[in-house]
């Protein structure tokens, strides 16, 4: 086994209830590191989210976030891929999403430029700005913002059923061809281009940037969001607390975020 770079989902892997990396996974990728391995950050997050998460772990490899619709280089600053959605499908997609049965219980986000934009700040909104540590701008009609290409559509509800109901309607509606769909949480249903997930994303960056191939490479995950991220990689490895069709997937089950689980996967891998 030749693994050279460490692909690492955050919330859920590295970053749990706390909202913070424990001191435990740090060492163990630092560990990492210092036997020759590259680590790097494969979110559905913002960038400027996951900033935090990127320093924390000490990567010097370009981010990948918005589920692979976005990879930057924090150093150059350099957008190596920027993947939106067109403003057309997204039009169709409000009227998917804004339904009088459910627009009351249903967020809706949209991410330009690297912001997030919303209809109005709910307790929901401010919940998950909070843990993002961003500010988002409440604009009214989203539909005013269609004159963009948002990078990605998040539409969230305390009502997991809900987003259920509401990702089959949308598979059965749009072709793989048109839109990627996922869910990153029960209560997370994430729209972006089709091309763009963390299984292309991780792909450009072993491939195109590092010049690696998918044998070298190693990633660990914990939702829907990260299964063609895993299935590429040659090492895939799932927390203990993903769902168990994902978990079906991989090559090993980690125990969860909380227990330390990228930890423990390092330690069975890479040390």
């Amino acid at each position: 086994m030749d693994i050279r770079l460490l692909v690492l989902d955050i919330d859920g892997t590295i970053s749990g209830r706390s909202n913070d990396t424990s001191k435990t996974v740090k060492q163990a990728i630092q560990a990492a590191q210092e036997r020759g391995i590259q680590v790097a950050i494969a979110t559905g997050r913002m960038y400027c989210s996951a900033m935090r998460f990127h320093q924390c772990i000490g990567s010097q490899l370009p981010a990948i976030a918005y589920n692979g619709a976005w990879i930057q280089d924090p150093f150059t600053q350099k957008l190596h891929r920027h993947l939106p959605v067109s403003s057309t499908l997204v039009a169709q997609i409000l009227d998917d999403l804004e339904q009088p049965e459910s627009i009351d219980r249903l967020g809706i986000h949209f991410y330009i430029d690297d912001r997030l934009y919303v209809r109005q700040i709910t307790e929901q909104t401010k919940f998950y700005a909070k843990r993002s540590g961003i500010e988002p701008i409440a604009v009214g009609d989203l539909r005013s913002l269609l004159d963009r290409h948002p990078t990605k559509v998040l539409a969230l509800s305390s009502e997991v059923t809900l987003i259920q109901e509401l990702l089959a309607h949308l598979q059965q509606r749009y072709a793989r061809s048109e839109l990627y769909l996922t869910q990153s949480t029960a209560n997370f249903l994430e729209i972006t281009h089709p091309d763009a997930n963390k299984g292309s994303a991780t792909r450009y960056l072993s491939e195109e940037i590092l010049g690696l191939e998918a044998k070298n490479v190693m990633a660990i995950g914990d939702n829907f969001n990260d299964a063609t991220m895993l299935q590429y990689a040659g090492v895939s490895v799932a927390m203990g607390d993903a769902p168990t069709k994902l978990k079906e997937l991989v090559d090993w089950v980690a125990p969860s975020v909380e227990e330390d689980g990228v930890a423990v996967a390092i330690e069975q891998f890479l040390l």
